[in-house]
């Protein structure tokens, strides 16, 4: 091989390395691992949306686990905090206090909490309710994914857990990708709620 090819080639090596150093996607590193933990975890990053750049309202119709339905309509005129979990996830299980507890500490202030099962089956949810004391309600959302499609738009639940707060018109406000802080979730929660309706 002659020179100038080699120099050619060794400099295109190096632009390949340097461009793919410097940009790392944690969530894509995560999925190419190969770890098998069957969860991508995100790291507890928060995006705060100010309400006029919020998309449209997220609509959906879904099954809880009881069997009874839920709508977004079911929810309107409320802050909803929504979870996406299932029970196999380690920071799902962490998490779950800390939710319970703000829910305890919200529900009568006009917000609303509603979990949203991406893989177990209703008996798994209940079970996992039952062991970690969650109250608020949860989706069964595996079959055809309503809920997961309807939240598919420029915030989508990208990790296991994502924890979103809507506005009282049903925007997303915030999005927490991972495990949530219970600070950062409760501060969020308290902004949303602060804004004039």
């Amino acid at each position: 091989m002659r020179r100038p090819t080699r120099l050619a080639l060794a400099g295109l090596a190096v632009s390949v390395l340097a461009l793919t150093g410097c940009s790392t996607d944690p969530l894509a590193e995560q999925f190419q691992s190969g770890d098998n933990k069957r969860y991508i975890a995100g790291d507890g990053t928060y995006t705060e949306i100010p309400p006029s750049d919020r998309d449209a309202p997220i609509t959906f119709t879904a099954e809880l686990e009881d069997g009874s339905s839920v709508s977004s309509e079911d929810l309107a005129g409320d802050v909803t905090v929504v979870n996406f979990w299932y029970a196999g996830c380690a920071p799902c299980r962490a998490e779950a206090p800390d939710l319970e507890s703000l829910y305890q500490e919200y529900r009568d202030d006009g917000v609303s909490f509603l979990g949203v099962n991406t893989r177990d089956q209703p008996a798994t949810a209940r079970s996992f309710a039952e062991r970690w004391g969650t109250t608020y309600p949860s989706v069964i959302d595996v079959q055809d994914s309503t809920v997961q499609l309807a939240f598919s738009g420029s915030y989508a639940p990208n990790a296991t857990p994502t924890t979103f707060v809507l506005d009282r018109q049903g925007r997303i406000a915030s999005r927490i990708l991972g495990e949530v802080d219970r600070g950062v979730l409760d501060t969020l929660v308290a902004d949303t709620l602060a804004e004039a309706s």
